[in-house]
């Protein structure tokens, strides 16, 4: 662990193997995120996305592949999609999501929570609006990914995440952060093929979004105790009942006086929003999940990665993970 500014510092390698479709394409409230403000350091991002029979996919809406590597989600900015907005920065820290929707862009609304200690020593949680930009690795200073892919079909197909999708750690040791991750997928809209590529691009519906929560059924020995003496909660370390959690949904200022213990919805209606998770799943789970439908003709799915600072795993112990996100979609059902 490094030192910079007075901050903790993390490192974190990920490999980040997104989509692999070879078609082969909830308890108690807790809150909590990184009371110490850590910083977690992404220092590698490997992409991967593989199509096979009816099923098209592509970076920038015009070039379709059976695969697609991070130099084909990185690079269509200043080539085919000079409009796009994939973020894939360097470093991550933990954001939240109400599961709100930017009508003006489409994007998934994300806050960035800070901590600080009052008067009686009670962390205050306060948050501001971050918007993704164009950039990756240390040309952006985002706290989380996203990107756009499009998709191809003939004809209305449903998608099922398959059991090889997880969240993982690259070191043996890991210490809770793979629990406290999310992945959501927001459908930006359809147009029938051969439809202008600058509407293809453009498609910003935001119709809807869904969230998958990795994981929900571990937590380490810290979490079960930060769960416990901060927010009377208790949980267990495995075979755990799945912990329901309020998204920010507002900027959050210091007068707002919200202790983290008291950040939700019934105590906070303009500022917190219990999520709907569209799915969630066991560490170990074997069934196929069917996730979205994808329509006749070209769709804008906009993908999102973060960690959740609305999540009893984002507790200080558990920044110290290699994560692997594992993300693989079919349209076989099983």
């Amino acid at each position: 662990m490094r030192m910079k500014n007075k901050k903790q510092k993390l490192k974190l390698t990920y490999l980040l193997i997104l989509l692999m479709f070879t078609l082969v394409m909830l308890s108690s409230t807790t809150y909590a995120w990184f009371t110490s403000n850590r910083v977690v350091t992404v220092s590698t991002i490997n992409v991967h996305v593989a199509a096979s029979g009816g099923l098209e996919i592509s970076a920038d809406g015009t070039t379709w592949k059976a695969i697609i590597t991070p130099e084909d989600i990185t690079g269509v900015h200043s080539t085919t999609y000079p409009n796009s907005k994939n973020q894939m920065p360097s470093t991550m820290e933990p954001v939240s999501t109400g599961k709100t929707i930017d009508t003006g862009t489409g994007f998934l609304k994300m806050y960035y929570g800070t901590t600080d200690n009052n008067d009686t020593g009670d962390y205050i949680l306060t948050s501001r609006r971050i918007i993704e930009e164009e950039g990756n690795g240390n040309t952006n200073d985002g706290k989380f990914i996203a990107f756009d892919l499009f998709f191809k079909v003939s004809n209305e197909t449903q998608i099922y995440m398959t059991n090889n999708s997880k969240v993982t750690y690259l070191n043996e040791d890991g210490k809770g952060i793979a629990a406290a991750t999310r992945i959501a997928f927001v459908d930006e809209g359809t147009l029938p093929n051969g439809s202008e590529i600058e509407s293809i691009q453009s498609l910003k519906a935001g119709q809807a979004t869904y969230i998958w929560e990795p994981n929900y059924d571990v937590h380490t020995a810290a979490a079960v105790s930060n769960a416990r003496d901060v927010y009377g909660i208790n949980t267990q370390r495995e075979n755990a009942a799945r912990i329901n959690y309020d998204g920010v949904i507002n900027e959050i200022s210091i007068a707002n006086g919200v202790l983290l213990k008291n950040a939700k919805q019934s105590l906070y209606p303009d500022l917190f929003r219990t999520v709907n998770v569209d799915y969630f799943t066991k560490q170990d789970f074997t069934e196929y999940v069917p996730v979205f439908t994808l329509r006749s003709g070209i769709t804008k799915i906009r993908v999102y990665m973060w960690i959740e600072g609305q999540d009893v795993d984002c507790e200080n112990n558990a920044s110290y993970d290699d994560i692997l996100f594992d993300l693989q979609l079919t349209v076989n059902p099983a």
